[in-house]
């Protein structure tokens, strides 16, 4: 007997990387899964948008990922558009450009002998004499590069991607993001050869021909095929819950309102919007530390350049605080064929912000304008050659690693947990910044416990992983398992 034939009906909330992989692997399974979308594209914070035949990436996607499942997916549905791309990036401070990840000769001909050499003292001072408790990012930074350095080139971009000061922000993000590397890590691996244990930072990395969007229209193809269905605009309002089971969700549509009903369900909708949409509510306690979590949003003020060639980067962090742009995208070094005029560039400007703040509601024109100024000054195109462009915002960006998230989150988790049918999955489903492939894993494990009885716990996926940005050169092939995750003694709660 089948899985289909059993009775199970899935229902995937989100159609972003987690819910199309989730959903992609439901199908492998012999089901026939609904993905429920409440915008018009698919992919999520990994979607592609097209203006006047430009692709823009909302937020430079790299398909980089130690996970081999991973890897075979990406490969299986692109195939050749799968493009091999070189990386190339730099810090842009105070009129200087630095290689990233950092390059200690470099930095130090940029920054001059005289800050050079207070940066290497402050290193020493903080190697002797570190933090003993490393609570905040701001701890955990200074006790590896040393005061001066943390203030130079990670203070101002972190504080304008979070917009909390350094000394709230979380270790655990530094921990998940920068993870074993250190001042000492980066001139080890710039002067000594390596053993063959040592790990080195990636130089390349696959990237769709026309941006993530194309990885997701396709598996959305996929899905489709094997008698799955993916509704877009379609808004999940209300999850309604008896007791400890979900038994469906009310959908808004063009047409008004739908229930659908079924016997499981995967979510990878914000905690916060999941638990503020549970009918009927769940206990005070909960609803009130749900409604603590705090997320950052982001828009892309994307430019048509009528230049050819702009900066070898594929994208430049822009850590001077004399402007408000924090990374900037150039679009034709990820792929060529992102711009479809040869002779013109465009580049995707971001801009961290919330939803309430005054630059998410400054009008689109004057975001353009604002964003020629900054590039102009920044040197890396005149405003005169800018001739067009277009604005494209995304919520719920990034879950914040505050003071009081770890306890907040804690609340909301037990009470999730106890809903025996859901799932909840993704970067904003688990509340936890993963990168694309570690929320496709949560997709691909999610699957597995509902039709194969597995028991992964999906909140510890990317807890314990090693660095995102090193590989080992001692690794063998199919390193790390999927089994890296799984709890012997069941949910991991």
């Amino acid at each position: 007997m089948t899985t289909s034939e059993r009775g199970k009906q899935a229902v995937v909330i989100g159609a972003g990387p987690a819910g199309l992989t989730a959903a992609y692997e439901l199908t492998r399974l012999n089901l026939r899964p609904t993905v429920l979308e409440k915008s018009a594209t698919v992919g999520g914070l990994a979607r592609t948008e097209n203006y006047k035949g430009f692709h823009f990436d909302m937020g430079g996607h790299r398909f980089f990922s130690k996970l081999e499942e991973v890897n075979t997916l990406w490969r299986e549905i692109l195939g050749d558009d799968l493009l091999k791309r070189p990386r190339l990036s730099r810090i842009y401070y105070r009129g200087t450009f630095f290689s990233y990840p950092l390059r200690p000769m470099n930095a130090l001909w940029g920054l001059g002998p005289w800050r050079g050499l207070l940066i290497a003292l402050s290193y020493l001072k903080w190697q002797l004499l570190p933090y003993r408790h490393e609570d905040t990012f701001e701890q955990w930074v200074t006790n590896r590069f040393g005061r001066r350095l943390f203030d130079t080139f990670f203070k101002t971009y972190t504080e304008k991607v979070w917009g909390i000061p350094c000394s709230e922000l979380k270790a655990e993000w530094a921990a998940q993001r920068i993870k074993n590397l250190s001042l000492r890590t980066v001139l080890l691996q710039m002067y000594m050869q390596p053993r063959k244990t040592i790990r080195s930072l990636i130089d390349e990395f696959h990237y769709p021909r026309l941006g993530p969007g194309m990885m997701w229209r396709a598996l959305t193809a996929k899905i489709e095929s094997r008698g799955g269905a993916v509704k877009l605009n379609a808004d999940v309002v209300r999850v309604l819950r008896a007791g400890t089971r979900i038994e469906g969700v009310v959908v808004a549509t063009s047409g008004g309102e739908e229930v659908i009903r079924g016997s499981d369900f995967l979510s990878t909708m914000p905690l916060k919007e999941l638990v503020g949409k549970l009918d009927p509510p769940p206990p005070p306690e909960v609803l009130s530390a749900a409604k603590r979590l705090r997320y950052r949003d982001f828009l892309t003020v994307c430019l048509i350049v009528n230049r050819r060639h702009l900066f070898p980067d594929n994208w430049i962090y822009v850590h001077d605080p004399s402007v408000k742009v924090g990374r900037i995208q150039n679009f034709k070094n990820w792929s060529p064929d992102m711009v479809p005029d040869p002779i013109k560039s465009s580049l995707g400007l971001e801009y961290f912000c919330s939803e309430d703040d005054d630059l998410w509601r400054m009008a689109d024109h004057d975001l353009i304008e604002l964003g020629k100024r900054e590039v102009e000054r920044i040197g890396l195109a005149r405003a005169a050659e800018i001739e067009d462009g277009c604005v494209f915002r995304a919520a719920k960006s990034y879950p914040v690693y505050d003071s009081s998230y770890r306890a907040t989150l804690a609340t909301v988790r037990g009470f999730i947990d106890r809903l025996e049918n859901l799932q909840s999955i993704g970067r904003n489903g688990l509340h936890r910044y993963n990168n694309q492939d570690h929320a496709m894993l949560t997709g691909m494990l999610a699957a597995r416990n509902l039709v194969l009885g597995e028991r992964s716990d999906l909140w510890s996926v990317n807890v314990d992983d090693e660095y995102h940005e090193e590989i080992r050169t001692d690794a063998e092939p199919g390193e790390p398992k999927l089994t890296a995750w799984r709890s012997a003694s069941g949910s991991g709660t």
